[in-house]
């Protein structure tokens, strides 16, 4: 016969009751023996990847700007821009009294117009001494002739000595004459430029005279200062009207749009395997959550220190080791960041920067061993 357990005995008690202890019994044997293993992995995993990412929050949004100046000295007379205005290429930005230069451009076509009338005086003093010239050689063979009768003459008693010594005088005189005129050509055709029929405005002082209207044409267009690139120019308040301005005083800003980068001062100890072209991430502090996605372009040739006006010098007993700052430029191209929320970027605003080196650091010796010989 079976027997038949009372399940209200106190032996049944103690036989259900130890079925749960022991069941929660390995539960902590398991979660103690989990712990140091996943202790081991999350540091395992921090120490082969820990020098991948090196990041910093010493880094600004840069671009171009540019300082606007004019090129002629005057009075203000027109401001057309007002401040923090999106301004295009081209656009007038202010304008100087051109009454000045505008004379100045009258004065410099006359003297081109004078200039090309002297050149044709000059052709016409070049006929006129040819003319000259050509008389001068008549009147020399006609004293020539003169002289050799008189000589002749002379020799046959005919004629008397004070004839013969006056013709011979008029034959040096008329050779003189045309010496004379032979160098007034010469210097006529010089004063053309070596050639008669060189085009007027060709000849070196008309040259002289189209180059000074040329400044002077040049001066009064830049009267009127335009933008060299698309940008939103700053600093308008301090243009006001009457004020004059000299060649080269700075009159506004213009920070360029379409140009933006990242000018990061990383740590020395950060760029032991910082390449160019590696991708990084940054959140600028403006717009918090928006991430954008840029690349390194260049890493500077020297730490920020020895660019500095008055560079450090650690060449005393009471120095101290700073870790210097190496400036690196990120380039952020919108190619990379076209899902990514457009916000208009701001020069000198400042970001968190991350860069992915994508170095791992290579596990000790004994665990390789140990994991080679795992099957």
């Amino acid at each position: 016969m079976s027997a038949v357990i009372d399940r209200d005995s106190p032996t049944a008690e103690k036989s259900t009751s130890a079925t749960p202890v022991r069941r929660r019994r390995w539960r902590r044997w398991l979660l103690m023996a989990a712990l140091p293993v996943a202790v081991a992995l999350g540091g395992g995993y921090e120490y082969v990847v820990g020098e991948r990412y090196v990041s910093t929050d010493n880094a600004y949004i840069q671009q171009d700007k540019v300082t606007v100046s004019p090129d002629v000295s005057g009075r203000v007379v027109a401001v057309a821009v007002h401040e923090n205005e999106l301004v295009a290429r081209g656009q007038i930005l202010f304008r100087i009294d051109d009454e000045p230069y505008r004379l100045a451009l009258q004065q410099a076509d006359a003297a081109l117009a004078s200039a090309r009338l002297k050149v044709e005086q000059l052709r016409a003093d070049l006929g006129e001494e040819i003319a000259k010239q050509a008389t001068a050689a008549e009147n020399v063979e006609f004293q020539k002739g003169e002289f050799q009768r008189q000589k002749d003459l002379l020799n046959t008693g005919v004629a008397a000595r004070a004839k013969y010594d006056s013709v011979r005088h008029d034959l040096t005189a008329a050779e003189r004459e045309l010496n004379t005129a032979q160098q007034a050509v010469v210097s006529a055709r010089a004063a053309l430029g070596g050639d008669p029929a060189i085009p007027t405005d060709r000849h070196p002082s008309v040259l002289e005279a189209m180059a000074k209207r040329a400044t002077a044409q040049r001066d009064l267009d830049h009267t009127v200062v335009r933008a060299p690139a698309d940008g939103v120019v700053s600093q308008t308040d301090r243009l006001l009207i009457g004020q004059y301005m000299t060649v080269g005083l700075s009159a506004v800003s213009l920070v360029m749009n379409g140009s933006s980068w990242v000018e990061a001062n990383f740590k020395e100890t950060d760029l032991t395997h910082m390449e160019v072209g590696q991708t990084a991430t940054v959140v600028i502090d403006a717009y918090s959550g928006r991430t954008l996605t840029a690349r390194v372009e260049s890493i500077g040739a020297g730490t920020g220190s020895e660019f500095s006006l008055l560079p450090a010098q650690n060449a005393t007993g009471n120095w101290v080791k700073v870790v210097q700052r190496v400036p690196v430029r990120l380039r952020i191209d919108p190619s990379d960041n076209r899902d990514a929320p457009a916000v208009p970027l701001r020069t000198g605003l400042s970001a968190q920067v991350d860069v992915d080196t994508h170095f791992t650091r290579p596990l000790p010796g004994p665990i390789r061993g140990a994991l080679a010989m795992i099957p």
